[in-house]
């Protein structure tokens, strides 16, 4: 028997609309609108200052919009506008659904402690205090991440820009997030070791059906991991589209195979 691609329906895992953010005189953004679905990647491209960064800042609730709704579908739970909640529940959300790799691991890591005490940091922040259960999941989400579990109590000080963004993306998703940010995850890796970065991104998505956005200057890298692509200038979304992986299954399925 001939097994057939199953489509199944989702509903957008995020949704925004109306995004807007001024500094001063500049507008960083202005009127961005995005939906993403589960198990769906995204790609943002566009020349420096377009406001690709600014809109991971936003959605990593980082800073507040001047305007905006944001929207997350997690197991059920939907705020009307999670840039409307207190301070202490947008933290919580923060912590326990959205995780982030940034282009500069020292925005998202200490780099005097030690690799596995980077990662435990989050689950000792979502509330685990067992050290023995702290080790054993920092050393399980490291794993996942590839990253050489021998060196798991050296400093990320003392390791190579791949290892870094190693240990971030291990910090991003020890608590299982439902989204994924990704801002320049491989710039300034060389070939072989952005090659290593992207292969498990790929296999993250596939094993866990993370909601990822990625930001990139890298059209090769934005091609290899989105679905769709969107593309800004001067803060605005001024084109969006299919990338060719992605062009083979209408934009608001999942493809299963029974």
């Amino acid at each position: 028997m001939i097994l057939l691609p199953q489509l199944v329906q989702t509903t957008p895992l995020l949704r925004v609309s109306g995004l807007h953010k001024r500094y001063g005189a500049v507008v960083a953004v202005e009127d961005v609108a995005l939906d993403l679905y589960p198990g769906e990647t995204v790609g943002i491209v566009g020349e420096s200052g377009s406001g690709k960064s600014t809109v991971l800042r936003l959605l990593n609730l980082e800073e507040p919009p001047d305007t905006g709704t944001y929207q997350l579908d997690i197991a059920g739970y939907v705020a009307d506008n999670i840039f409307a909640l207190d301070r202490l529940r947008r933290r919580e959300l923060q912590l326990r659904h959205i995780g982030i790799v940034y282009q500069n691991p020292h925005h998202g890591l200490r780099m005097r402690v030690s690799s596995s005490g980077n990662v435990a940091e989050r689950l000792i922040m979502a509330g685990e205090r067992r050290f023995a259960t702290l080790r054993s999941a920092a050393r399980a989400s490291l794993a996942v991440s590839e990253f050489p579990l021998e060196r798991l109590d050296d400093l990320p000080a003392r390791l190579s820009g791949g290892m870094q963004q190693r240990v971030q993306l291990a910090k991003a998703i020890a608590l299982k997030p439902a989204l994924l940010l990704l801002d320049e995850p491989t710039t300034g890796l060389d070939v072989s070791v952005q090659a290593l970065v992207i292969d498990t991104l790929l296999r993250l998505r596939r094993e866990r059906q993370i909601a990822t956005l990625i930001v990139s200057h890298d059209l090769g890298v934005i091609r290899t991991l989105s679905d769709r692509v969107l593309v800004m200038r001067r803060g605005q979304v001024s084109s969006a589209g299919l990338t060719e992986p992605g062009a083979r299954r209408p934009r608001n399925t999942r493809i299963h195979s029974n």
